[in-house]
């Protein structure tokens, strides 16, 4: 199978990246800067995209048998509209030159509600101060969320929690969403995606990803990074 990463060179789209490679896939890297990508490998492909021009997201997609959106940015209170101007192109793209797999990255706050077990203080304090830092992004990707699920593709919406740099893929859980937990490794998030991908699981559906082992201290939730 040969795939296309888009937004490969955040910290979660090189884990991706790095894993295809390990998995022996064919994988091309979308990303604005080429000359800036840290991986070179025989297997990967590396070209310049912007997600939101179509012309150049068309041209990365041609000749793929799947995609994978890993697109994102830093959470601002501004407007934000990435996810469904990225994903838009990427789907008009897909239909385009016939590509029907598409995993997504969102997040679990786009639910805006916590999943059954959470504690209290997780509910009444740390879910508000989160979906308000945030509100704008996790609009932009519930938006995008109802564009994916009414494009008729063969499509995974996958949703992580709080993002953080693990060490190794753990035994994490990947589940039809209202999980419990608030942390997912950018590790297993990439190894969810690629499971994902290539076993057509849970296509139509919307996932969580949680990590369990290793995660951050809650103290360090929204200390600077």
């Amino acid at each position: 199978m040969k795939i296309v990463v888009f937004g490969a060179s955040g910290p979660t789209g090189l884990n991706v990246v790095r894993q295809a490679i390990d998995r022996g896939l064919q994988v091309t890297a979308a990303v604005r800067r080429p000359d800036e990508f840290a991986i070179a490998d025989p297997l990967l492909r590396v070209v310049r995209t912007d997600a939101r021009d179509g012309d150049s997201t068309a041209e990365a997609i041609a000749g793929h048998d799947a995609v994978i959106s890993v697109l994102g940015g830093t959470y601002t209170l501004k407007p934000v509209s990435i996810f469904t101007e990225g994903v838009g192109n990427i789907m008009r793209a897909m239909e385009m030159h016939d590509v029907r797999r598409l995993v997504c990255v969102s997040s679990v706050c786009v639910a805006g509600t916590a999943a059954p077990g959470e504690t209290f203080l997780f509910r009444a304090v740390l879910l508000p101060i989160m979906l308000t830092l945030g509100r704008t992004a996790y609009a932009d990707m519930g938006r995008m969320e109802a564009d994916v699920r009414n494009s008729g593709f063969d499509s995974t919406i996958v949703r992580a929690s709080g993002l953080f740099d693990g060490t190794m893929i753990t035994d994490y859980t990947l589940a039809p969403s209202g999980v419990p937990g608030r942390y997912t490794s950018r590790m297993d998030l990439a190894d969810a995606l690629l499971d994902v991908t290539l076993e057509n699981k849970f296509v139509g559906a919307c996932v969580d990803v949680v990590t369990s082992t290793g995660t951050p201290r809650l103290a360090d939730t929204f200390r600077p990074r």
